[in-house]
């Protein structure tokens, strides 16, 4: 089997030229454009024929220039144990990241949004995680909540899709939005809360 071209040689290099064309490619969505991957040699300065070597087309380029981060919470370290105060700071964190990065976000969504038989996985984002990391306190108080599946329910109220929806369509602010998402987590849990019997027996009120 032919090895990868960037495993080979002079690897060192070939990542630094692979993260140049990554950063120039989302200098070019930053400015509103969709790059292909000779609009991204341009601006990193590379030729063609090896962008072409590290990305064979657009939607390569595009998938790789989608944002990562790797936190394993967005919890401070003194968080509360209050499920509602850890869940405001979880989202506000995690509507900031899908501000900053808005347009690799909106880039990434169109492509899952690509007939199935041309669509390419997108990476997986942990906002699930951690948003039930922020809910944990519920085992105790409200054994009976599915905990998984509220930070499922709250992921989707509350991530880019819905940020663009407000903005876009809604024509809130993005300080409207991040309100909007804020409520939307918040409404979420309390209904759940509402709907589950305390470990105590006696229903919330």
């Amino acid at each position: 089997m032919e090895a990868p071209y960037e495993s080979t040689g002079r690897t060192g290099q070939k990542s630094r030229t692979r993260l140049a064309l990554v950063a120039a490619a989302r200098r070019l969505l930053d400015d509103g454009l969709t790059p292909k991957v000779e609009d991204a040699a341009a601006q990193a300065g590379i030729s063609r024929s090896t962008a072409y070597r590290y990305f064979p087309n657009q939607r390569s380029l595009l998938l790789a220039a989608h944002p990562s981060i790797s936190p394993e919470t967005l919890l401070p370290a003194n968080a509360s144990t209050d499920p509602g105060a850890r869940l405001d700071a979880v989202i506000q964190e995690f509507t900031g990241y899908n501000f900053t990065w808005e347009p690799q976000l909106r880039t990434s969504l169109r492509l899952s949004l690509e007939p199935a038989a041309e669509r390419t996985a997108l990476r997986q984002g942990r906002a699930i995680g951690w948003i039930a990391e922020a809910l944990t306190p519920l085992r105790d108080t409200h054994p009976g909540i599915d905990i998984h599946q509220l930070a499922i329910a709250i992921r989707s109220a509350t991530g880019i899709e819905t940020l663009i929806w407000l903005t876009d369509v809604a024509g809130y602010t993005r300080e409207q939005a991040a309100g909007t998402v804020l409520a939307n987590a918040h409404a979420l849990l309390d209904a759940a809360v509402r709907g589950s019997r305390p470990r105590s027996g006696r229903r919330n009120p």
